[in-house]
């Protein structure tokens, strides 16, 4: 039997694909998902307490204020599923559609490049977050 067939037969992951993170890639992992979480639940704050530059932002996309709390509940239920390790692929692609309706939003809104690329590099960055500390999700998406 192949050294591949044997890894594949006692789960292990075959090639140079780490069995676990090396510890750089897991607490920069770590630190990333942090940052990503804690500024997701700072937005759904908002959609939550509906401060003046919420209702502003609202009005300025032509979306409904009454909907915002709506929106905070979403975001935060794929927030709380991206923070969990057992759940965050489930969160993350939850994320990866809210934040790709922000940028249709945006760009219908004719808003600056800025505010139309924001939600495509955070969604980098919640990708980036758990592809390095998670070694099954770089096993289906090997970078080479």
């Amino acid at each position: 039997m192949s050294t591949n067939a044997q890894s594949i037969a006692r789960n292990e992951p075959a090639g140079n694909v780490a069995a676990s993170p090396a510890k750089w890639q897991l607490w920069t992992g770590r630190v990333l998902t942090a940052l990503a979480v804690l500024f997701l639940l700072f937005d759904a704050a908002g959609k939550f307490m509906m401060p003046v530059p919420v209702v502003q932002a609202c009005e300025r996309l032509g979306f409904p204020v009454r909907l915002s709390p709506t929106l905070g509940v979403m975001l935060t239920i794929a927030t709380l599923l991206y923070a969990f390790p057992r759940t965050a692929v489930l969160g993350a692609v939850l994320l990866t559609g809210y934040l790709g309706g922000a940028v249709a939003i945006q760009m219908r809104a004719g808003s600056s490049l800025f505010e139309m690329v924001f939600p495509v590099i955070f969604g980098i960055l919640i990708w980036g977050g758990i592809y390095l500390r998670e070694a099954r999700l770089r096993r289906v998406f090997p970078i080479r």
